[in-house]
């Protein structure tokens, strides 16, 4: 389930003509991008001023074509000319107002070069009847990000921790989870780290943040959240800022624990903390490139539909767009209509070609055309 939340004033919106940014990367990322395209279309296509695509110019390499060079220095360069034009293209979409950037898959070295440039954090919010958590992944530092220096017979990956990245991610979290729970008490932020590792460093920076922020901060080893979760549970509204390693892997299980959608169905959403980037959102879905499934029109386009029914609502002033996307994909489930990876038999097109017939899309003021018919103005 996705949530809808509006970064600009949709009236704002409205007034002129939005931009989107596109970045595609190989596998089936090109038919990725072209589901992202339609269901944007639709969702948009009562903006008064349409909605226009600037579509980057190069294909992205993912893990498995970057493989079939089969040489490790053409590798490193491709991996490095990648990241180098796609940073590009997301400062340069930035300089001209746009506000948000929908990314199919791409390699992971090329994309975390970016994120640790960019200082990224991936927010996630994971809902169930009864609590709500916010899960914000430093993507800006720590054991993903780096850089590779290869010798004969050895890789030495070199990553770095800041304090100046550390206090710009937990401030965004405390931000963004007092505008997701405005009317609700936050008192205290957990974060999951591997902090051992650095000599008290992150301790000090930590201590020091939550006595200027007026909060209490609780900085656990992952293990120690994994078992007080197992134990305990999370109460509701709990706010997490983790390391990235630990909330990659735990992903699936925090998922599993708000009886939340399958990883393949979700999207998640990027915030750019560079001062340069005015806080560029790059959407993606959360699964990868799903290379043995190119061309082949079999991809989950699920959760390519969300994301671009998030972009509708949030940064093309298209309020309802949520709701009616959700409803739609409700209509699919109900009617059995899905990809075979979800047990289905329909293809990547058939099952956006239905979800199209079954879209209600809002007008204006967010309400489904339709209204009058089914319950009423």
């Amino acid at each position: 389930m996705i949530r809808p939340h509006i970064a600009v004033p949709a009236d704002e919106l409205r007034t002129r003509k939005p931009v989107i940014g596109l970045a595609v990367g190989r596998g089936t990322g090109p038919e990725v991008a072209d589901v992202f395209e339609r269901v944007l279309g639709a969702l948009t296509a009562r903006h008064p001023h349409g909605v226009t695509i600037e579509r980057s110019p190069r294909l992205y390499h993912s893990y498995v074509s970057l493989r079939a060079e089969r040489d490790v220095a053409r590798i490193r360069a491709l991996t490095a000319e990648d990241a180098d034009h796609y940073e590009r293209f997301c400062r340069t979409r930035a300089e001209q107002g746009t506000e948000a950037v929908f990314r199919t898959a791409i390699n992971a070295q090329s994309l975390y070069l970016v994120r640790q440039r960019l200082r990224a954090v991936k927010v996630d919010l994971l809902t169930d009847a009864r609590r709500s958590l916010l899960l914000v992944r430093d993507q800006a530092q720590g054991f993903y990000t780096g850089e590779n220096r290869h010798t004969p017979g050895e890789v030495t990956r070199t990553m770095t921790f800041s304090r100046d990245i550390t206090e710009a991610v937990v401030s965004h979290a405390l931000r963004r989870a007092r505008r997701e729970w405005p009317d609700g008490h936050l008192d205290r932020i957990v974060m999951a780290y591997k902090f051992h590792l650095l000599d008290g460093a992150l301790d000090a920076w930590v201590a020091d943040l939550a006595d200027r922020l007026g909060i209490r901060v609780d900085l656990f080893q992952p293990d120690t959240v994994n078992r007080n979760l197992l134990t305990h549970g999370l109460p509701d509204r709990t706010l997490i800022v983790a390391g990235n390693e630990w909330a990659d892997i735990m992903h699936v299980m925090l998922l599993d624990r708000f009886g939340s959608d399958r990883q393949e169905n979700r999207c998640t959403e990027n915030v750019c903390l560079d001062p340069g980037l005015s806080g560029l959102v790059e959407y993606q879905t959360v699964h990868g490139s799903a290379d043995d499934l190119a061309g082949r029109d079999l991809v989950n386009p699920v959760a390519t539909i969300r994301a671009a029914a998030l972009v509708a609502e949030r940064h093309a002033g298209c309020p309802g767009a949520v709701r009616a996307t959700e409803r739609a994909l409700r209509m699919l489930d109900e009617r059995g209509v899905r990809t075979p990876d979800l047990g289905g038999r329909h293809s990547t097109t058939a099952v956006v070609d239905t979800l199209l017939d079954c879209l209600d899309v809002p007008g204006a003021d967010g309400t489904p055309r339709d209204a009058a018919l089914v319950g009423g103005p």
